[in-house]
């Protein structure tokens, strides 16, 4: 009898054992294909899926255990159940617990892994180690930021109104629209030494990717942010690879199975100036202890269209490349910079020297590479600025520019409350050097999320709020509320003064604004905004002007800042019209 047992104990082992490699191997190869973890012990996600498979190879054990619990359970509550019945169950309960131990033990193995990982990985034991993963090096504003006139290195638009520009484009085309979409999220990059937003195309479901995985993705969205307008690019070659295709053409699943072990961060769709598409894959790796201040440390630049790809340490990115480091990657690692170098409870008690940046960021291109702009606060004041941070894109640099004034959202709210009765909201500014003032320029977009106005605020005080339909409206009548309120000398350094006759006078619609061009006996023409100076409509010819002015990018075509009639007077006239 008990050898009979035993080959029947010894069969149910064998049949548990198989069980469990067929459900764990399956569950395993499922999952993984399916969600696609890194296997890397200093990801997160890697525990968790380990996690779930050694539950799944411990199945079959712990089904058999769970049934005898159950059973037993039933059994207890029966007052007449013969006493050695009750000995025997017992027997097989204790037993069955046994044979679970070791998966037991198993799963709380990476249970404990994340949890005692992450405590321990937290700023709570290492504040100064995040406040060191970066450095910041402060710069001279007035040298970094050259005075302006016309704003060409900068994103004003926010990617909502791109995709409403970029959605409209494609709609333009017939042969595209019905088969593709836009991928929703637009990436800044420098093209051509010019800030683009661009997006690729993007099948539009299961069935259209069925009936066009043979063509692949044939082309991309391009937005000017600066002038408003979008246009539709196509590759010489299609792209294979993207984030909507489907098995094993699906982008991320492409990428996990080159590169199993790495950590994936952004991945973000660049072209580079000869119209190449490319995927830049940011890989990430904790610089504190098992899962704490993840930074990037490695990039993957993926061919789309060949499914090739190389992969570059950071420090080695190709300098075509923009975007490696995210906006919100490169606010945190600054909060962490600037909130824990006292020491964790420094961070929460007292908060002495404490800062950290505002809860958005803007774009600017210099030095044919793209920066993010944030300002950076006071922890315990949220309505000024201390300064504020450019973070490079691709390097990952930070410059910090001590500029006080007010905050951006501070700004922003001027800048509505100017055209409140029009309802307009303003997108997150950047910042300019305009006349030797730090600046905040933003644009105002409707209801639909369409641009209809450019602004300006002055950082120091915005309650200095200049709105205009294009940039020179809004510099021009920025300039004079400059000069009217004293604000620097360097503002009135920018313009001089000229005695004219007015021998001819030609009018323009430049950008949706009336221009007058006012043509002197000096052999200069002098132009004017009817927008923001309505009292240039009463100069005729022959009149003699004292004009003050700014120079332009044309030779011989002179901005006007005031005018008035030349009475005789000596010296500069700084006159209001």
């Amino acid at each position: 009898m008990k050898k009979l047992r035993s080959v029947f104990q010894n069969k149910t082992k064998v049949r548990k054992i198989l069980w469990s490699l067929l459900t764990g191997g399956l569950f395993g190869l499922i999952s993984f294909y399916l969600f696609l973890p890194p296997i890397n012990p200093r990801a997160a996600g890697f525990w968790v899926w380990v996690f779930f498979l050694i539950l799944a190879f411990s199945l079959p054990f712990l089904k058999g255990t769970l049934r005898l619990v159950w059973q037993d359970s039933a059994r207890s509550r029966n007052r007449q159940r013969a006493a050695s019945g009750f000995s025997m169950n017992g027997g097989f309960l204790l037993s069955g617990v046994r044979s679970v131990m070791v998966p037991l033990i198993a799963l709380a193995v990476p249970v404990a892994v994340l949890i005692l990982g992450s405590i321990f990985s937290s700023p709570l034991f290492h504040a100064r180690a995040y406040a060191a993963i970066i450095s910041v090096n402060e710069a001279d504003f007035a040298a970094d930021m050259p005075e302006t006139n016309e704003i060409t290195n900068i994103a004003l638009m926010d990617s909502e109104s791109a995709t409403i520009i970029g959605n409209r484009k494609l709609g333009e085309l017939s042969d595209v629209v019905s088969q593709y979409v836009v991928a929703p999220h637009y990436v800044q990059i420098n093209y051509r030494d010019t800030p683009k937003k661009v997006a690729p195309l993007e099948y539009d479901g299961f069935f259209k990717w069925l009936q066009n995985r043979s063509a692949g993705v044939p082309g991309m969205v391009m937005v000017d942010p600066v002038k408003s307008s979008a246009s539709y690019m196509k590759f010489s070659s299609s792209m294979k690879y993207v984030e909507s295709a489907y098995f094993g053409e699906k982008l991320e699943r492409k990428l996990r199975f080159s590169y199993p072990t790495k950590i994936f961060g952004s991945v973000s769709f660049e072209a580079d100036d000869e119209g190449n598409p490319h995927y830049i894959v940011a890989c990430l790796a904790p610089r504190v202890f098992l899962f704490g201040g993840y930074d990037v440390s490695e990039v993957i630049v993926f061919d789309p269209e060949s499914g090739e790809s190389e992969l570059y340490p950071v420090e080695q990115t190709p300098s075509w490349i923009d975007i490696v480091y995210t906006g919100q990657l490169a606010c945190k690692k600054y909060d962490w910079y600037g909130e824990l170098q006292g020491g964790f409870i420094n961070s929460l008690i007292g908060q002495r020297g404490c800062k950290r940046t505002t809860s958005d960021f803007g774009y600017i291109v210099r030095d044919d590479d793209v920066w993010y702009f944030t300002g950076v606060t006071s922890v315990t004041s949220d309505e000024s600025n201390i300064g504020f941070i450019l973070s490079n894109a691709r390097t990952g640099a930070y410059q910090y520019y001590p500029v006080n004034g007010a905050e951006e959202y501070s700004a922003m709210s001027a800048a509505e409350g100017e055209v409140q009765e029009k309802g307009y909201r303003a997108s997150f500014p950047s910042l300019i050097n305009y006349a030797g003032q730090p600046t905040y320029i933003m644009v105002l977009k409707d209801s639909a999320g369409l641009v209809k106005l450019y602004a300006l605020v002055n950082v120091e005080n915005y309650s200095i709020v200049a709105t205009g339909d294009d940039q020179p409206t809004v510099m021009n009548q920025y300039k004079k509320l400059l000069l009217k309120s004293g604000k620097t000398a360097a503002a009135e350094e920018t313009v001089q003064t000229a005695t004219v006759t007015v021998s001819r006078i030609t009018q323009a619609t430049v950008g949706g604004s009336t221009v007058f061009y006012f043509h002197a006996d000096d052999g200069n023409a002098y132009k004017g905004f009817l927008e923001t100076d309505e009292s240039l409509v009463l100069i005729t010819e022959g009149d003699r002007m004292r004009f003050t002015y700014s120079a332009t990018d044309v030779e011989g075509i002179r901005l006007i800042v005031f005018h008035a009639p030349d009475v005789g007077v000596e010296g500069p006239i700084i006159d209001l019209p």
